[in-house]
């Protein structure tokens, strides 16, 4: 019922934001030379804001065509390197002969798409050659290509980065650093070729149990059952993944939003007010941002819950508990891959402390390949995206990368 009720209210929304679109676009063309156009200006924005009002569930375009690198500019293209029903190995591939670091970002699985690092993305390709785990919207997965879980995940990570070769490195951001850490354990206690150069760990929940935030909080304060019975929905007939029990990406931006709602509302008053007063620069990056934001993605059930239950509940890998596939997963295991982890100071999704856990299960690698980074200043989001990241961390992250080569 709940993503039906979700369906039918955004279909019956559909008409009044077609309509207000068309109303901004032939007011704002035709209403400035009019008598009183400061009202015609009010109602441009109000309509554009009504127009805007509803989220997308198809993914944004990088747009990255072109990169400049030393004194060139150089042409980007986007290569699927391996495809499963679940997610895409994408490659941005560059038009070059020189030959530079392979570099696997693993992007969110937690209601946004992959493009959530274009900005990081764009950072590194430059001077990395930059595969992205692009994970694909739940409800156009047909329920044919079967379950999606934490295990299947990991099973994912292990063959991207086989697919991409050996002597690759990894770099997590948020949400799969767990599932990484995972991942090349798996590896070395199997002794996989394939066995990434480094690995960098960015605000991730290794250790919840340290500086819980309200996030940390929220999962824990209700059972598993809760967390089934009352945000797992099915996936309307009329998609590819239709019957699909999913966890909505809309649910996971409504829990998003109503942690800083406060903000959201000042943000679309502010661009109301741009809009208004001519301002199109301004408004553009605000609109930008909540393209993007409002671009939403559906989690299988299984995945969204086991993540909850053994990171968030059962602190399964700090406690050593965590399995694969029936294997316990020991990170100690790890001695070839060089580890590196930030955080953000005022990161309030993942607090200081909760990704520095896992240099203490990386007890066997030697100091030297361990390397702890704290950015001052900067909260979630500025741990991978903005002006700090360019210009403090991006640097470690490929001295680190570059010390492994």
């Amino acid at each position: 019922m709940l993503y039906a009720a979700y369906q039918a209210h955004s279909d019956m929304l559909a008409a009044v934001r077609t309509f207000a679109g068309m109303a901004a676009r032939s007011i704002g063309n035709t209403g400035t030379g009019m008598p009183g156009h400061g009202v015609v200006r009010n109602l441009t924005a109000a309509y554009e804001l009504i127009a805007r009002a509803g989220l997308t569930h198809h993914r944004p375009a990088f747009g990255i065509s072109h990169i400049t690198a030393g004194n060139r500019e150089v042409e980007v293209r986007e290569e699927a390197a391996h495809v499963t029903p679940f997610g895409t190995l994408l490659h941005f591939k560059k038009d070059m002969d020189t030959v530079q670091p392979r570099v696997l970002l693993v992007a969110p699985l937690s209601g946004h798409f992959a493009t959530l690092l274009r900005g990081t993305v764009r950072t590194m390709l430059p001077e990395h050659d930059v595969y992205i785990t692009d994970w694909h919207n739940m409800r156009d997965v047909p329920r044919a290509a079967g379950r999606f879980g934490f295990d299947e995940y990991v099973a994912h990570l292990i063959k991207f980065i086989e697919a991409m070769g050996e002597g690759a490195h990894v770099l997590a951001v948020c949400q799969p650093c767990v599932a990484v850490l995972e991942a090349v354990a798996v590896m070395a206690q199997n002794n996989n070729p394939a066995q990434p150069r480094s690995m960098t760990l960015m605000a991730g929940p290794i250790d919840t149990r340290v500086n819980p935030t309200k996030v940390n909080e929220l999962a824990n304060s209700k059972s598993i059952d809760w967390f089934e019975k009352n945000l797992i929905a099915r996936v309307p007939f009329r998609y590819p993944g239709g019957l699909r029990q999913v966890y909505p990406g809309f649910v996971q931006l409504a829990a998003f939003m109503s942690m800083n709602i406060e903000r959201h509302i000042k943000a679309h008053k502010e661009l109301y007010d741009n809009i208004r007063q001519g301002e199109h620069e301004k408004a553009k990056i605000t609109k930008d941002f909540y393209d993007e934001y409002f671009a939403v993605l559906d989690l299988s059930a299984e995945f969204y819950l086991e993540t909850v239950q053994w990171v968030f509940q059962e602190h399964r890998l700090p406690l050593g508990t965590l399995e694969w596939q029936g294997e316990k997963v020991e990170p100690r295991a790890i001695r070839r891959t060089a580890l590196l982890t930030v955080e953000g100071e005022k990161d309030d999704i993942c607090a200081v402390g909760q990704t520095l856990a896992a240099h203490e299960l990386c007890s066997s690698l030697r100091p030297y390949r361990k390397r702890h980074h704290m950015q001052a200043g900067v909260g979630h989001y500025g741990v991978f995206s903005g002006r700090r990241w360019e210009s403090q961390i991006y640097p470690l992250v490929k001295n680190v990368i570059l010390s492994s080569e």
